[in-house]
């Protein structure tokens, strides 16, 4: 039997966790028996042991790492700590790992890479480019060289981390996708996204600083017609490329 992926959600709100589970099982094409999740804004991180898992798959969050210190709740600032043991072992094993958005944003700052929100982008549609690496790499190969994406972010990697391989690139916000050593992945954008589920999200979130309220309306119109399949397919590359 294959070992499950672990699913880490970051959501405090149960309806718009609730639908970036289902989007990332519809997406990543996982089975009920294929992932273990955990909703880790409600207590913390267990001890994991990565043995018992294929991967990681780390969702979205409204907490922002550079937030001040001060402004922290309790629980981001334990989950900012627990990460950064969770990644001292991912790192020692090269660990299958996906971090869309806010594990973009963990990973980045475990690498204490500069980040700020001089590249925030508001809630939308936005093309990103293959870098020359990206056309190489496994999750990425046969797509076209440039592909539409769901984001909306406050935060962004301001330079590529140390270490790290650039495979996507944007114009507003240049660090789109990297992986680090050959199975560590990082997005910027939600490849789980599709039009329903940043809908819900756009209502849910419109007074937390990522647009004006009053936009959200005319943002969820904006949303229709792209293709956002090939930016989908990066997750089912990664469910069949380590499922174990």
């Amino acid at each position: 039997m294959s070992r499950p992926f672990l699913i880490i959600q970051l959501r405090p709100e149960d309806v718009t966790a609730e639908s970036e589970l289902q989007a990332i099982c519809q997406y990543g094409q996982l089975a009920e028996q294929d992932y273990v999740r955990i909703r880790a804004e409600q207590s913390g991180l267990p001890v994991i042991n990565l043995a018992d898992y294929s991967g990681i798959i780390v969702g979205g969050s409204p907490f922002d790492v550079t937030t001040p210190e001060a402004e922290k709740s309790a629980i981001q600032i334990q989950l900012e700590q627990q990460f950064n043991t969770l990644f001292d072992q991912i790192m020692a094993q090269d660990f299958p790992f996906l971090g869309c958005c806010s594990g973009n944003g963990l990973l980045g700052n475990y690498l204490s890479t500069p980040m700020s929100r001089e590249f925030g982008e508001s809630v939308g549609c936005k093309p990103v480019t293959m870098t020359e690496a990206g056309r190489r790499d496994p999750l990425l190969e046969t797509l076209p060289e440039t592909i539409h994406v769901l984001l909306g972010h406050k935060e962004a990697c301001d330079e590529v981390p140390e270490g790290a391989t650039l495979l996507l690139a944007g114009t507003d916000c240049p660090i789109q996708m990297f992986r680090v050593k050959n199975n560590i992945y990082a997005t910027q954008f939600h490849p789980e996204g599709d039009e329903e589920g940043f809908a819900l999200r756009i209502r849910v979130y419109q007074h937390h600083g990522y647009f004006r309220p009053e936009e959200a309306e005319q943002l969820i119109t904006q949303l229709a017609g792209f293709d956002i399949s090939h930016a989908q397919s990066i997750l089912r590359r990664f469910v069949m490329r380590y499922q174990a």
